[in-house]
């Protein structure tokens, strides 16, 4: 037991934490709530009140989205959705102005 015990204290390691797979994971979760924000958006029975709730709901996720995609720097393929997010809370802010403004 004492063996164990001492191989176990001996053997720490920094590690980074940060794992694409678990990017991977978040940012497709992003992803997926993005596109059901998007539904519930495109609804035409939403209050305006509501509609702005969407834009910043819609808008965090996006943000959230993007600084995941800013950590994995060397992978071509995630600015894309960082942009079709920036893009779609941009989107949500126009119906939330509209609505307000009359």
């Amino acid at each position: 037991m004492l063996v164990v015990t001492c191989l176990l204290v001996g053997c720490s390691k920094n590690v980074d934490t940060r794992v694409a797979g678990d990017d991977d994971a978040a940012i497709d979760g992003a992803s997926a709530r993005l596109e059901e924000l998007r539904a519930r958006a495109a609804q035409d029975d939403l209050s305006c009140q509501d509609r702005c709730e969407v834009a910043n709901q819609t808008c965090g996720v996006a943000e959230e989205q993007c600084s995941l995609v800013d950590r994995n720097p060397d992978r071509d393929d995630l600015p894309p959705r960082c942009a079709q997010g920036r893009e779609q809370c941009s989107s949500a802010r126009d119906s939330c102005a509209s609505c307000q403004n009359g």
